[in-house]
């Protein structure tokens, strides 16, 4: 007969000194954006608490109502109740005063820079704003993929407790959390993260600190090869979409996949990875610009690759609207 093996929750924590409350308690979260949201969502439905930063009162009033819809999605597939739902939105507040993270065990970066340039610096600073509203012992995350922890917390009194931790969110069935360190961050607080990543049921992977980690310099370079097939005629969207899901069993076809991602998002991975590298295969095709270009980001907008309906299902092609001449 098997042997059971059971593990006490309370082993999961940061500190054993000075609790009066359970660790992973509350979450803080810098920008609510779609990937904000998710990570939100994922983590009040394991019971913790979540405060996130964003600009100002229209942005967070954005935020409820997309995770709200986000919720009611869930429900009309029979993947949440009404009562699950009123539970998770309990759990989440929003705020525009970095000093509401005070008492946060953990915060999470997940703001998208404007541009390429300005995304070092940008980040740099969400970090030492962080830094200096949260505890010594509050473990500070980024969940970019693309860009160096070693730069963004190099200019941190404690850069100790800094760290990657890309969660995947491509869809709700993802289960991984990619994990690298910078050359600062301690044994402690990787072990921290990782117990965090366990209690949020997912997949926990520790990877070298590299621009793209695992799973971005995988996919990106997909979506850029589905763009040159497409732009050598050799097949539809559709049919390369269809090809890639029935040849090698993916859930999503690289369009859908870049719709559901965002085509803002891949562009700027693409760009991260190319100047890091140099390499062509991560030169983000023409066909992902001209989209970029038009505001087609994806599922976010209702057009990317293709039209979607406020529920996000495909209704169309968009990108033929984007590259057919108009008559004469």
């Amino acid at each position: 007969m098997a042997q059971i093996i059971k593990e006490r929750l309370d082993k999961f924590v940061l500190s054993a000194k000075d609790r009066p409350k359970a660790e992973f308690s509350e979450i803080g979260l810098v920008g609510c954006g779609r990937v904000g949201q998710q990570i939100a969502i994922l983590i009040a439905k394991r019971g913790m608490n979540i405060i996130f930063v964003e600009l100002n009162k229209a942005k967070i009033e954005q935020a409820f109502r997309e995770i709200e819809e986000e919720l009611d999605r869930q429900i009309s597939h029979w993947g949440l109740t009404q009562s699950e739902k009123r539970a998770i939105l309990s759990r989440i507040r929003g705020t525009t005063d970095y000093k509401e993270l005070k008492n946060c065990d953990l915060v999470i970066e997940t703001v998208l820079a404007k541009t390429r340039g300005q995304a070092l610096e940008f980040h740099e600073e969400i970090l030492t704003k962080i830094e200096q509203n949260v505890s010594r012992n509050t473990i500070i995350a980024t969940n970019s993929a693309t860009l160096s922890i070693t730069e963004m917390a190099s200019k941190l009194k404690y850069p100790d407790r800094c760290i990657t931790m890309h969660i995947s969110t491509a869809s709700r069935e993802a289960t991984l959390v990619e994990v690298a360190r910078s050359i600062y961050t301690s044994e402690e607080t990787c072990r921290n993260v990782r117990k965090f990543v366990i209690l949020l049921g997912k997949d926990y992977i520790r990877v070298a600190e590299s621009t793209g980690l695992v799973s971005v310099r995988v996919f990106a370079p997909i979506i850029n090869e589905a763009c040159d097939i497409l732009m050598e005629s050799v097949a539809s969207i559709e049919n390369i979409d269809f090809a890639a899901r029935k040849s090698m069993l993916l859930p999503l076809g690289p369009f859908e996949l870049a719709d559901k991602i965002g085509i803002d998002k891949i562009v700027r991975w693409l760009d991260n990875m190319y100047d890091e590298f140099g390499e062509k295969r991560y030169k983000a095709s023409p066909i992902l610009r001209r989209l970029l270009r038009a505001g087609f980001l994806g599922r976010k907008t209702g057009r990317g690759f293709y039209f979607y309906d406020n529920k996000g299902h495909k209704t169309g092609v968009a990108y033929k609207h984007v590259i057919t001449p108009p008559e004469e």
